[in-house]
């Protein structure tokens, strides 16, 4: 099967002399990687929105970071 990469649209064979597959290499990996993470790619869809009550409750109880005060 032959396919493009995502990124840099180079043709590639579905196969094992492709191991980034669906990316032609390392590099377009984390190229396709830093744009997600960068938000420059996103799943379209609403944003949930939390109050912040929520936000600051959830992570403070039960974390056992901080050292006991008996």
């Amino acid at each position: 099967m032959r396919l493009r990469c995502p990124t840099c649209q180079r043709e590639i064979l579905w196969s094992d002399q492709f191991p980034y597959r669906p990316f032609c290499s390392a590099r377009c990996r984390l190229i396709d990687l830093g744009a997600w993470l960068s938000e420059q790619r996103a799943i379209p869809g609403k944003t949930p929105e939390f109050s912040d009550d929520s936000a600051g409750s959830a992570g403070s109880a039960g974390s056992g970071d901080a050292p006991r005060e008996d």
